[in-house]
Formats: C-alpha cells, structure tokens, sequence
C-alpha cells in the first residue's frame, strides 16, 4: 500500500500529519508536485517532482497509483479518476471520495465552475481551519490503521 498527496496545494498542516504517519507506520508515501516541496529525511516519504503545466501532476498521480492506494487531494476531478481505479481518496478537509459520493460532488464543482465563467462571484472555500485539521487527522489515521502493516 501507498501513499500518494497531490503536493501542489495541500496546506502544510496536512503534510505534516502524512509525514509523521509515514515514519510512524513504514507506509511508502509520495508527494507529486510540479515545484520543489521540502520533505524531512525519511526513507518512507520522496518528492516525485513533474514539469510544469496543467494537469501534469494529476496525471503523473493517475498513472501510478493502484487499486487500494491513498490519495489526497482536493481536485474533485482527480478524485473521480482515482476512484474509478479503485484508489481510496481523502481531502485535506478530511471527506472521503467514494463511488457514492464522487459524482454528485463532480457535477457541483462542474456547476459553480459554470456559474464563475458567467461571472457570478461564487466566493472561495472556507479558510483551513483547526476543526478541518483535527477531522483530517481522524479520517487518515482510520485509514491508514487499516493498511496492511510494513516491515521496516
């Protein structure tokens, strides 16, 4: 089992929790990213650095990841991809994308993505927040708990 972050935009609070988790639990864990990202020395966690333009990180993270990989990521599209390929997905918000919920989820941010290119000011998400942190930290921690454990 693996552990893959779409890097680029994941709030350093969430990166923080992967890391200790990696160390903590010997779970192969990589950050796609199309910049440099600093990551502690640790033989779990490395850097998979893509070129830049669009979607090329997502593309990178759709390409290997595997059926029972984790991914985090907030990008609803990427999400959908991943789900179809069997992937369990996690926001930094803490919501698990799954086959019941990723659709509906696709066909909101289709909708107010529509709604903002007719120039209707759709407001941003919330700020990342204590509260957004600790549910995080509780959905990844129940999922990893059931990761098949690794020799280290």
């Amino acid at each position: 089992m693996k552990i893959w972050v779409d890097a680029d935009a994941c709030p350093v609070a969430v990166k923080e929790i992967i890391f200790r988790a990696a160390d903590r639990t010997g779970i192969e864990t990589t950050l796609v990213a199309n910049q440099y990202i600093r990551t502690p020395p640790s033989r779990y966690i490395k850097l998979l650095q893509v070129p830049r333009g669009f979607d090329e990180a997502d593309d990178e993270i759709v390409r290997r990841v595997e059926a029972g990989n984790l991914v985090i990521t907030s990008d609803i599209p990427l999400a959908a991809q991943l789900v179809d390929k069997g992937a369990q997905v996690l926001s930094p918000r803490g919501e698990l994308f799954s086959t019941e919920n990723i659709k509906a989820l696709h066909t909101m941010r289709d909708f107010m993505d529509t709604m903002r290119a007719s120039g209707i000011d759709t407001g941003g998400p919330p700020a990342y927040s204590q509260a957004d942190r600790k549910t995080f930290a509780s959905q990844f921690d129940r999922i990893i708990a059931k990761f098949p454990k690794t020799a280290s």
